[in-house]
This record gives structure tokens, sequence and C-alpha cells, in this order.
């Protein structure tokens, strides 16, 4: 086990928590059916998550995982200290945190609880193509981790996509980024609001883009499939390489 992860302690769980990520879960499955990737529907039902209880990673989560594409959830305190988050994804291990909102924070969170974490992200861990582009990325990073500068442009990527990615399938707009799928509010700007811009994924132009914390975010970057993120990749290195040139 590394060093910042923990156990579940699944039974610690009350009936409260249940009835929050239902609430949650309930509310985000209204809408995402009609405006979220395939993938990541799929990847609801692929990973075992079901309205009525928080899902138990050791004996539900992982286990189905593993059998598809050898990843897994583990449990971490908190936000983990970026090159042991990369660590982490470079070891095909999500990290997670436990804690869950309550009823009075379901809709705005100063820093990821365990739906973000688990609901926003973990159902693309049953993506093949996905998992491929994590994985790889996490070693790139790690690569430059020590470099400042490179560290924000890996960020950059990883916020784009990860975080706040769409993607077309059969010529129309879905979210995937799990910062979006887990919001009620920002899953549907993002699509069905016409004040973001909604462009091509370009790397050089995520790397210039902006990067909103504490607001739905100004532009989305749009990939015409999971492939073409693991297919960027050396593009990113260069670009990283060039970048590191110029600014040392």
């Amino acid at each position: 086990m590394h060093s910042l992860t923990m156990n579940q302690n699944y039974n610690s769980y009350t009936p409260a928590d249940h009835e929050v990520w239902q609430l949650l879960f309930e509310r985000q499955m209204q809408k995402l059916p009609s405006i979220a990737s395939k993938a990541y529907l799929e990847g609801i039902e692929k990973a075992g998550f079901v309205a009525n209880h928080i899902p138990d990673f050791e004996n539900e989560t992982n286990p189905r995982l593993q059998a598809l594409t050898g990843w897994s959830v583990v449990v971490v305190g908190g936000l983990v200290p970026i090159k042991e988050f990369f660590e982490l994804l470079a070891d095909k291990k999500f990290p997670a945190s436990t804690w869950l909102r309550t009823i009075e924070q379901l809709d705005y969170l100063e820093e990821p609880d365990m739906f973000h974490d688990t609901f926003g992200h973990v159902p693309l861990l049953t993506n093949q193509a996905f998992c491929d582009f994590l994985a790889e990325f996490s070693k790139i990073s790690l690569k430059y981790i020590n470099d400042e500068y490179a560290v924000k442009l890996m960020q950059k990527l990883y916020w784009f996509t990860v975080e706040f990615g769409l993607i077309r399938e059969n010529q129309q707009m879905k979210i995937f980024g799990g910062g979006i799928i887990s919001s009620s509010g920002e899953s549907v700007y993002s699509l069905c609001s016409g004040v973001p811009a909604r462009v091509p994924y370009l790397i050089e132009e995520i790397l210039e883009t902006e990067v909103k914390i504490d607001a739905y975010q100004k532009k989305y970057f749009v990939i015409e499939s999971y492939e073409q993120l693991f297919e960027s990749l050396p593009k990113f290195e260069e670009i990283l390489e060039q970048q590191l040139l110029v600014y040392q």
C-alpha cells in the first residue's frame, strides 16, 4: 500500500451518507443519459454503481475494474501532492477521498469529495483507451515533475481533459470530464449554454488557456475519441520540452 493510501472503512458510512450519495446520484442520472459520453454511461454499469448505496471499493468496485482494465481505486485522506498523485496514476491506482459532502453542501465544495472523485471519474476507468492515456500521461509528467513551469502545463492538460473535457460522439457533443459530470450546474452549462466556447482539442491551445478553479469554464476542448487523447501525448511531451528550453 502507498504511504498516502488508507482503508475506506466502509462500515463507518452512516445512513445520512448513503442518503446524500443517493440524492446526488439520482439528480445527476436524471440529466446525464442525454448529455454524457456513452463510455461514461456504460462505465456506471460496469463499475457497479447504484443509487441506494455508496460504492464499496474493496468488495465491489475494484474487482470489476481489475477485470476490465487492471485499474483500482485507492482511498486518500484529501488532496494528494502532485508527485504522489501522478505516481498513483502511473501505477494504475486512482485516488479518491473517503469523506462525503453533507446535505447542506450538495452544490458547493471547496475541495473534491468522494462523490466527485468516484462518480465523476471512476466509470471511465472501465474504458481501456482512457486508462492508457491516464497512465502514459502520468509517466510523462513524472519525468518533468521537479520543474515548476512543466507542472503548470501538466495541470492544464489534466484540467481540460480529465476534469473538464467534452467528446464528439455520433456528431453530438457529450461530456466526459469528471468535474463536469459530478456538477449539477456545469453539466448543463457546458453543453446547453451559449456562454462558453467549445473548440477542437488542440494541445498548443490548451497549454495557453487559463484554468478557472472557482467558476465555470469559459472554454471547453472537444476530443473526437479517447484514442485521440493517448495519441496526442508525444506532441504534448515535445511541446513540454520546447517550452522548458525557452523558460529555463
